[in-house]
């Protein structure tokens, strides 16, 4: 039986598209804004973030501190290091690195000996300087017994109600825990310069992309510079000051004046406040030195003097752009790694907050947070050739090698 001959398919139509409510759509499907809670929740973890990242540093203060103070002190040898290569091309690598160690050494010695010795000097001049200081006693007395206060009448009062025994224990205290963190210091310092051989094979592993670690290594020359940069200014006004400082101390006849000239040259590696206490101290020494309280006068104009000179003419054109952080934010850092820290933070505080600002200005979430710590609103700052940088940050994905 013949088949009928096959109908030619109709064209199949477009298929219309259906209208369709919005009450009829999954609620799957639609794309909600964040919520406002989101960001409350993402801001309070960043705030329990801190806090707790504050708690670990105070509780690892006595393994952390030391480390800090080693990888700065490295930071300073390799300084010299580069120096020495840079003023003698020929000199090999190993003899320039060993040159920069035994003149760091050799600086720390003669620091110590110069605090031993005077320090041992000053301690012997106390008994002499005990009837002015009765005379002090007797003159700051009057004054608080009339304010309705107790004072004591003599030294030997003062000594008596002050509790010597608790007072040398804490003391005694304190010298040994410097102790044992001088020697942890020198022997992080040794494992971190042994183990910097090992630096340029862990970076190609951990950035096997040529872009990222070009990036990597960018970044950390930054870091070094600006601490590098930090240090230098702060030893050479810190010199500057301590050596006019002692030449108007012997000027006017003040006792030890070396010994307080060292004081006031470490005072100066703590910002803001180191000034006014290394300037205390011999102005304390000048009231119980000199019979008229004027030369104490005189002495505590002309050393601040010294620092205001130092600290608003000659710091600023010798820092130049290389810091670039808001004074704000140095005070802040100041309080918060005193707090945390003691003082060594205080010593270290503007150097981690470089290096803060420089490592969250490479992430494009953290990087206002650069921008509010930077003083110009440019936190990439300069690198260790003089220009500024711009570019891709690590945040970014790299699609090359």
């Amino acid at each position: 039986m013949a088949r009928a001959p096959a109908k030619p398919a109709a064209k199949a139509e477009p298929a219309r598209r259906k209208r369709v409510s919005p009450s009829e759509v999954p609620a799957a499907a639609v794309s909600n804004p964040p919520a406002a809670g989101d960001g409350i929740t993402r801001n309070a973890v960043v705030i329990l973030a801190v806090v707790a990242s504050g708690c670990a540093l105070w509780l690892t203060r006595g393994i952390l501190t030391p480390l800090a103070l080693a990888m700065f002190l490295a930071i300073m040898v390799d300084s010299f290091a580069r120096r020495l290569e840079k003023q003698w091309p020929k000199l090999p690598d190993a003899l320039s690195f060993l040159a920069a160690i035994l003149l760091s050494l050799l600086i720390f010695g003669v620091s110590a000996v110069v605090v031993v010795v005077n320090a041992a000097e000053f301690a012997s001049k106390l008994d002499a300087y005990q009837a002015r200081l009765d005379d002090l006693i007797i003159q700051f007395g009057a004054v608080f017994r009339f304010a309705g206060g107790e004072a004591p009448e003599s030294v030997a009062e003062l000594v008596r109600k002050s509790n010597p025994t608790q007072f040398l224990a804490s003391l005694v205290n304190g010298l040994r825990s410097f102790g044992s963190d001088a020697l942890f210091v020198l022997i992080y310092l040794g494992f971190i310069i042994a183990a910097r051989r090992g630096f340029k094979r862990k970076i190609v592993a951990l950035f096997p992309h040529n872009r990222e670690r070009d990036e990597a290594i960018l970044v950390f020359n930054r870091i070094r510079f600006g601490v590098e940069r930090y240090l230098w200014v702060q030893t050479v006004t810190g010199l500057m000051i301590a050596a006019a400082s002692w030449l108007g101390m012997i000027a006017l006849g003040l006792d030890n004046a070396l010994f307080w000239s060292f004081l006031i040259f470490l005072a100066s590696y703590i910002p803001i406040i180191g000034g006014i206490v290394g300037v205390a101290f011999p102005v304390v020494f000048a009231l119980l030195q000199f019979q008229n309280p004027l030369w104490a006068v005189v002495l505590l104009a002309v050393l601040q003097t010294i620092q205001a000179v130092v600290g608003n003419i000659i710091t600023p054109r010798m820092q130049g752009d290389s810091l670039n952080i808001d004074p704000v934010v140095v005070l802040l850092s100041l309080a918060a790694w005193g707090l945390l820290w003691g003082l060594p933070g205080m010593f270290l505080s503007t150097p981690l907050a470089v290096m803060a600002m420089i490592i969250l200005a490479e992430f494009d979430g953290s990087r206002w947070i650069a921008i509010l710590m930077s003083e110009n609103g440019d936190p990439q700052g300069l690198d260790e050739n003089g220009a500024r940088r711009r570019g891709r940050h690590l945040g970014e994905s790299d699609a090359t090698s």
